[in-house]
């Protein structure tokens, strides 16, 4: 009798993770084809590759320490059902990956339930910034990480956790098919004109608390360049709350869905101002200079102040160890800044040119150019199940 397929449950509760979930599915599945069979948690992208989500994970999307703590009981609720989904499917394996809190939880009720089922956290948190007690606390819960940086190891083997190094998704983004020409066609844009991208996040309280310090930027920036274009790449888990918001604006946006779209906008983009997060590497790979902004609730924002240990949030700004890419954060996440920082860039070409050269090289101090980190997660993830199958 031939064995079962491999069951592996994938685990993912935001935008990112359901990207690199549905990349993982479809390298296990060039390895395994019709031998493997996928269960869990995620969005579209992941449900694309055959993993049915009992709920949308939109709702798990939470930014701050007040609106964490108001989505107590949701998150518990979730996690509780994502849990069951291991007892009624007996997978073989499961990967956890990125958002901390829910993954944690989950993984603890995993341990409970089934002892014997291997952990794979992919996506470490981020100790060498913040919080290193976390390294700890993953070591005790998971069996083996699938880290995206060179420098997360140490921290997670020292407390003798496993660790291998698969490398970032957002290097490895293939920009090959990215059409800006079509970009422009869409838009009504001419060859020369200035594009100017804008990428509030993938959280609802991204869009809440970021969206609307960008759109004052904006308004601002349309007043003085009615010639600009404005181009919104909006995430699934948000596309509608930022449809919502872009359509109440005094000037006219362009929104765009789907990966293809977004990576035309890269492409075609003359300056980005762009929420932190992965999106930010992305813009990088493209060599589209670009400014960052962020905002959180005011209490997260002072305790955030005491753990973070270092001074920049922007992983190629972390790398290059120097603001390549200016960071307006909390309060100086105003339009009026965020407008002055644009305009510089739009106005002067050399300072594109050269924050895009310093941008691309720090991308390389993070790896660029490594293997592809879906098929080295895949190789991890079959290794520690065949491992487990022979103990």
């Amino acid at each position: 009798m031939s064995r079962r397929p491999l069951i592996v449950m994938l685990v993912a509760a935001e935008a990112s993770g359901d990207d690199r979930g549905a990349a993982l599915a479809r390298a296990l599945r060039r390895r395994l084809g019709n031998k493997v069979r996928f269960v869990g948690v995620g969005g579209a992208r992941m449900a694309q590759e055959g993993v049915d989500s009992p709920f949308d994970i939109a709702e798990l999307s939470i930014l701050g320490l007040l609106e964490g703590l108001l989505a107590w009981r949701r998150v518990v609720r979730r996690a509780d059902q994502t849990s069951a989904i291991a007892l009624k499917e007996q997978p073989d394996v499961a990967v956890l990956i990125d958002s901390w809190g829910f993954t944690l939880r989950v993984a603890t009720r995993l341990r409970r339930l089934a002892p014997d089922l291997p952990l794979v956290k992919y996506v470490a948190p981020q100790v060498w910034a913040s919080r290193p007690g976390r390294a700890a606390t993953l070591a005790r819960t998971v069996d083996h990480l699938l880290a995206i940086h060179v420098f997360d190891a140490p921290y997670f083997e020292a407390e003798g956790l496993p660790t291998t190094f698969v490398g970032n998704s957002a290097l490895n983004v293939d920009f090959s098919g990215a059409d800006p020409h079509r970009l422009r066609a869409r838009i009504g844009a001419g060859p020369d004109d200035p594009i100017l991208l804008v990428l509030p996040g993938s959280r609802p309280g991204e869009i809440a608390r970021v969206l609307p310090p960008f759109a004052d930027a904006v308004a601002r920036l349309k007043a003085e360049r009615p010639g600009l274009h404005v181009v919104i790449p909006a995430a699934p888990t948000v596309a509608e709350a930022v449809k919502a918001q872009v359509a109440a604006w005094p000037h006219p946006a362009h929104v765009v869905e789907g990966e293809a779209g977004k990576l035309d906008a890269m492409a075609a983009a003359t300056v980005a101002l762009a929420c932190s997060g992965t999106v930010t590497t992305e813009l990088a790979l493209a060599g589209v200079p670009m400014v960052i902004g962020y905002r959180v609730g005011r209490v997260t924002y002072a305790l955030l102040k005491r753990l973070i240990r270092t001074k920049y949030i922007t992983l190629f700004n972390i790398a290059a160890g120097d603001f390549v890419a200016p960071e307006l954060i909390q309060d100086d996440c105003s339009g009026e800044a965020l407008a002055r920082e644009i305009a510089r860039r739009l106005d002067d070409a050399s300072l594109r040119q050269t924050q895009a050269a310093r941008q691309s090289a720090a991308l390389d101090r993070m790896g660029r150019g490594g293997p592809d980190p879906s098929e080295a997660a895949a190789d991890a993830v079959l290794a520690l199940v065949a491992a487990r199958r022979s103990a």
